[in-house]
């Protein structure tokens, strides 16, 4: 990607919208606000994610769920805004934006059994549940991966099963995926998961120092096994941790 346009990229990745909602209040004016927001930073983007407008079911997903939920009380107010969060443990919940493209860079069908490294409140595992039949992701920080699955199970995410430990060798008893997402940038593609991936299946992962710019990178599996890769978007993640 040309270095001129990074600081428009970038600048996209942390933009405020004004949406700041109070606690208890109807949030559903702030969801559309939210997805116009979400639906500019696509058109704004366009000519580097080579589209200009994201999947319908995606958008439909990203407005029911309920963001809210998803982050802690004392930033709840800024639940609708399209930039990331804090959660806790030096960890946060990702960008709207983000979290539609790299949902959308997957190419989900309905019957699509998915991986996600990286669970966080689990925000993004309930977009991919949205539209998948089973979702299995792993959170390697054990208070957030507990509190995320007594929040699924709340809100009634009962085709997602969370498991807490290290992602960075994928969950090899439930694979192939047709999918795989890493929520954390690593400084190379782990192994493991490209073995994980199903023939046919597409892997997205920011690959990156959390010093300098990442590249959000997406992976497709041909039937054949070969491997191919495409530098998508610059993007900033917390890294991919692992156990010691």
């Amino acid at each position: 990607m040309p270095k001129r346009i990074w600081p428009l990229v970038l600048a996209l990745l942390v933009a405020v919208a004004p949406v700041a909602a109070s606690g208890g209040q109807d949030y559903a004016e702030s969801r559309r606000v939210l997805i116009e927001s979400i639906e500019d930073d696509v058109r704004a983007t366009a000519a580097y994610i080579g589209r200009a407008r994201l999947d319908d079911r995606v958008m439909a997903a990203m407005a029911r769920v309920p963001r809210h939920e998803f982050v802690p009380e004392r930033v709840r107010r800024y639940a609708y805004e399209n930039r990331p969060l804090p959660i806790g443990y030096g960890q946060t919940i990702s960008q709207p934006y983000i979290v539609a493209l790299m949902t959308d860079l997957l190419a989900l069908g309905e019957d699509s059994v998915v991986l996600e490294i990286g669970t966080g409140s689990a925000y993004q595992a309930a977009v991919l549940a949205e539209l998948v039949a089973r979702v299995y992701t792993i959170e390697i920080v054990e208070p957030l991966g507990g509190a995320a699955r007594r929040r699924l199970a709340r809100l009634g995410y009962d085709n997602v099963e969370v498991r807490i430990g290290d992602g960075y060798d994928g969950w090899a008893e439930h694979a192939p995926f047709d999918a795989i997402m890493v929520t954390a940038a690593a400084s190379h593609v782990p192994p493991p998961l490209l073995g994980q991936l199903k023939p046919g299946g597409r892997l997205v992962i920011p690959v990156g120092d959390r010093f300098f710019t990442q590249q959000l990178i997406l992976i497709e599996k041909r039937d054949d096994g070969a491997l191919t890769t495409t530098q998508v978007l610059p993007v900033r993640f917390v890294p991919l941790v692992r156990a010691e």
